[in-house]
């Protein structure tokens, strides 16, 4: 356990909205049955209220397509970004079955503009034509394509929200296995990190939580998880060795099913040695980041994100 409780932020009013909103748009379809197709059509692509937000950011938007090592996918980056900015590899959520670079425009867009910053985003292979570690391969193999670019590590930082922050932070575990230079830090918003599904969380928050109940996550985690061990450490980094990783950002809601696949991730990694900033938020939906544009509490997430990030990428440039 942790020896202290993680800091929880008071909530606002526009956070009870928002809260409210998205349990009604999640909530009818906790308890059914999951299509990864179905879920694909109808809510892993871009609605016009999430074009609108990504177009707000004011950030700048580049399709990348297939090319060599890159799989594809994103490039959004802050006008007159310099070359010494911080990069960041974002690897989206939507439960390794649904989503994309274009879902995520809006969360990445927010965080570049105030890295000032640019993003890659790859558009990885899913689940269940893809199991892992189909996922896993793509990231790594983005991530090596970054750096064949000629990104120094030391301004890389490697983030993602949900299914994406566990990927990040099994690539990580993966590229410090094999060699592979790490990047300065790591930001993961409300990961999921443990496929085999034994947080208490899960339970506890299951008709607490705006988007899933705890059935939800146990039902998505065997499209990924195929054939394999659910505890193998690079499907559910949870269950890995974080020796020697770089510091970590971890931000999660109080109230989602996920909290656990958090703090759990944050402890083994200060376990570690690893420098952990956790942070929780009450009365806030899963990686409610995406509502910036509407929500004191994403925007308090994202500018501490980009303090982490600024942070780390002078510490390592200073190195």
């Amino acid at each position: 356990m942790l020896s202290a409780p993680p800091s929880r932020s008071p909530s606002s009013w526009q956070s009870h909205l928002v809260h409210l909103l998205v349990r009604a748009r999640m909530r009818p379809y906790a308890h059914q049955p999951i299509d990864p197709t179905w879920v694909r059509q109808n809510m892993g692509r871009p609605r016009g209220a999430r074009r609108m937000m990504a177009r707000s950011t004011g950030a700048l938007m580049e399709l990348l397509p297939r090319t060599g090592l890159w799989p594809g996918g994103e490039r959004i980056h802050w006008p007159g970004a310099t070359m010494d900015a911080p990069v960041v590899l974002y690897l989206h959520g939507g439960g390794f079955i649904a989503c994309s670079p274009e879902t995520h425009r809006p969360l990445v867009g927010s965080l570049v503009r105030r890295i000032v910053g640019t993003a890659f985003v790859p558009a990885y292979r899913l689940a269940p034509e893809h199991p892992f570690p189909a996922a896993l391969d793509d990231a790594r193999d983005a991530y090596r394509f970054l750096l064949a670019q000629g990104i120094p590590p030391s301004r890389l930082v490697i983030a993602g929200d949900s299914a994406g922050g566990g990927l990040a932070l099994a690539l990580t575990l993966a590229l410090r296995d094999e060699g592979i230079p790490l990047p300065a830090a790591v930001v993961t918003y409300s990961p999921w990190t443990d496929l085999a599904t034994t947080g208490l969380s899960l339970e506890e928050n299951s008709d607490r939580c705006a988007m899933f109940a705890g059935e939800t996550i146990r039902r998505a985690a065997r499209f990924y998880v195929g054939q394999a061990d659910p505890t193998h450490p690079l499907m559910s980094p949870l269950y890995g060795d974080f020796h020697g990783i770089p510091p970590l950002l971890v931000h999660a809601s109080h109230d989602e099913v996920l909290r656990d696949d958090s703090i759990r991730v944050a402890e083994r990694a200060r376990e570690a040695g690893v420098p952990v900033e956790l942070r929780l938020w009450s009365h806030v939906p899963h990686v409610w980041q995406f509502f910036a544009a509407v929500l004191p509490e994403a925007r308090e997430s994202l500018d501490a994100t980009a303090r982490f990030i600024r942070q780390e990428v002078a510490g390592r440039d200073s190195q």
